[in-house]
């Protein structure tokens, strides 16, 4: 369901309007900051939505875009918010867990305007186990490969690690791991927990932050593993 052309009739006195799709968070987000606009408007449904949330933190702790207002909308006109940026309150549960189906946001060269609706992004939830086993923050540059994929490990545990990947993580998905030694590759099963777009700064590509809780990993291995690698 396409929301833009409800949400632009909506901000019709706004002056000249630039729409990107939901799917098109990187060039909007360059539109932002190449134009720097006086107004930022998102639809309710995306900022639900983890790319959403990821967008608003980023223009909101962005100091080229400070003066731009932050404006959050539903395409039906029902609700509009002004987003803090001093405010590190999160959302109700009811605008920030719950997905959106596809939507647009919108923007104008001295007025930027985008469509979704959620100032902060969900909570970021822990993996399940992890607390029953000592984590260790890991060395930068230390990786592993999840399906095939490469992720960068940043802390580890026997259960689990907490990635960052250019790969799409989802929660519940199953996925292979292989942990490179010296002497072999530990080969193993695991699930992600949870997982978190993120839009970090714009000379990097997005990534996707994740937890991923380990099947079937040897405990000793995995504990020799973290021991060489912690900080």
């Amino acid at each position: 369901m396409n929301l833009t052309p409800s949400l632009c009739e909506r901000l019709g006195d706004e002056g000249e309007l630039l729409t990107f799709a939901d799917t098109e968070p990187i060039q909007a987000l360059q539109t932002i900051l190449e134009q720097h606009p006086r107004l930022i408007v998102l639809e309710r449904l995306f900022a639900a939505t983890p790319r959403g949330a990821a967008l608003i933190n980023r223009i909101k702790n962005d100091p080229q875009v400070s003066q731009a207002e932050i404006r959050v909308m539903s395409h039906t006109g029902d609700y509009t918010r002004v987003v803090s940026r001093g405010s590190g309150a999160a959302e109700p549960a009811a605008e920030v867990a719950v997905a959106a189906p596809a939507s647009a946001f919108s923007a104008e060269p001295s007025t930027y305007d985008g469509s979704v609706a959620t100032a902060e992004p969900p909570r970021q939830l822990d993996w399940h186990g992890t607390r029953r086993a000592a984590r260790y923050r890991i060395r930068q540059g230390v990786e592993i490969q999840l399906d095939g994929n490469p992720a960068s490990l940043v802390d580890l545990s026997v259960m689990g690690a907490q990635v960052i990947s250019a790969t799409i993580l989802r929660p519940n998905q199953r996925v292979r791991i292989s942990v490179p030694t010296d002497e072999f590759v530990m080969r193993f099963r695991g699930a992600v927990a949870w997982a978190k777009f993120e839009l970090p700064k714009p000379t990097e590509p997005p990534r996707y932050r994740a937890g991923v809780e380990f099947a079937d990993a040897d405990p000793t291995a995995m504990d020799d593993y973290c021991s060489k690698h912690k900080l």
